[in-house]
């Protein structure tokens, strides 16, 4: 039996922590809410985030990160990403006193704004400078939703070391959960952030009444604008052709179960940025990896007009039509570039 703990609370940490002990395995389940601790453990559900869900009865919640992490093999980070570097460096100091080094499983899709780092440049920062193949990344087309009804669903685990990522492979797959693995974490984190950007224009369109046209034409031109940053990152180029790049941008622009597609609904709609985050109950990533994007572009001098637009609407104050009508006149030029 491995034991592990999840770090997150939320619909997609609690969800993982279910099926993980549905595999068998010792789960911590770490939050910050008591209400919510208290109801897992007593009543096996978690209300606040996952409605009419049973919980496997064997997840035990905890608001202690010590009692979280004793003993654990694997630490699954699932935060948003604006939390993850003050949570790693509570997590080094436990470690530091234990002497051990789990392995570190990441379930956050973002990009920090200011530093612009991946979750595993922050990992490196804060817990492992010379550990990296003990990081492994999940990602791909999942919803916790869809996760939780058992639906079937494939996920990439990658990492420098395609053993661990192998070993990660054996202990998160089930008859339900199917995982790949990689070699190209910086690759698969790239897709998982910038999708959620993506996803935020998709969402704007729907609610502003465009059709099916304009939703493939703007994740076809999304794609190209996450390949370019990926690459410019150090990713490799086929990486995202597969689950963590189109697959996990055709799940996140096309369901209403994506939390950035909403947002963006509500804002094609008319409706404030700070209202829709106020209303969202959760976080919206897209809308902070935005501005790590934005600094990139700048940074790189790369294209990518779908990116700024949405930053400038956020953040600029921008007209969504304005912003569609400068995309749809921008120079012409070939679909595929060399």
């Amino acid at each position: 039996m491995t034991k592990i703990a999840v770090l997150g609370a939320g619909s997609w940490g609690s969800v993982l922590a279910s099926m993980l002990a549905d595999n068998g395995h010792a789960v911590e389940l770490y939050g910050n809410r008591q209400e919510v601790a208290d109801e897992i453990n007593q009543k096996h559900s978690n209300s606040r985030y996952m409605k009419d869900w049973s919980m496997n009865p064997k997840v035990h919640a905890t608001l202690d990160l010590a009692e979280a992490l004793a003993g654990s093999d694997i630490i699954l980070f699932v935060l948003p990403t604006s939390a993850i570097r003050s949570v790693a460096k509570q997590v080094k100091a436990i470690l530091d006193q234990s002497g051990s080094k789990p392995y570190l499983v990441s379930a956050t899709k973002g990009i920090e704004p200011g530093s612009k780092k991946l979750v595993t440049q922050i990992f490196r920062d804060e817990l492992y400078p010379d550990n990296s193949d003990r990081m492994i990344v999940l990602s791909g087309p999942s919803h916790a939703e869809n996760v939780a009804q058992k639906d079937l669903t494939a996920i990439t685990l990658a990492s420098t070391s395609l053993d661990n990522a192998a070993k990660m492979q054996r202990i998160f797959s089930n008859e339900y959960v199917r995982f790949y693995t990689s070699n190209d974490p910086v690759g698969v984190q790239v897709g998982g952030a910038v999708k959620n950007v993506i996803a935020i224009a998709a969402g704007m369109l729907a609610g502003m009444g465009y059709g099916d046209n304009a939703k493939a034409a703007l994740m076809t031109r999304g794609l190209a604008e996450i390949t370019r940053l990926g690459v410019a990152f150090g990713g490799q180029p086929w990486t995202f052709s597969g689950l963590s790049g189109i697959g996990d941008l055709i799940v996140t622009c096309t369901s209403v179960n994506s939390r950035n597609w909403r947002a963006g609904y509500q804002l094609g709609q008319g409706q404030k940025l700070a209202d829709v985050l106020a209303n969202m109950g959760q976080v919206v990533e897209g809308a902070t990896t935005v501005k790590a994007v934005h600094e990139i572009c700048d940074k790189y001098s790369l294209d990518m007009p779908i990116s700024e637009a949405i930053y400038h609407v956020l953040y600029e104050g921008a007209d969504i039509k304005s912003e569609i009508k400068l995309m749809m006149n921008r120079q012409m030029g070939p679909e595929i570039r060399i």
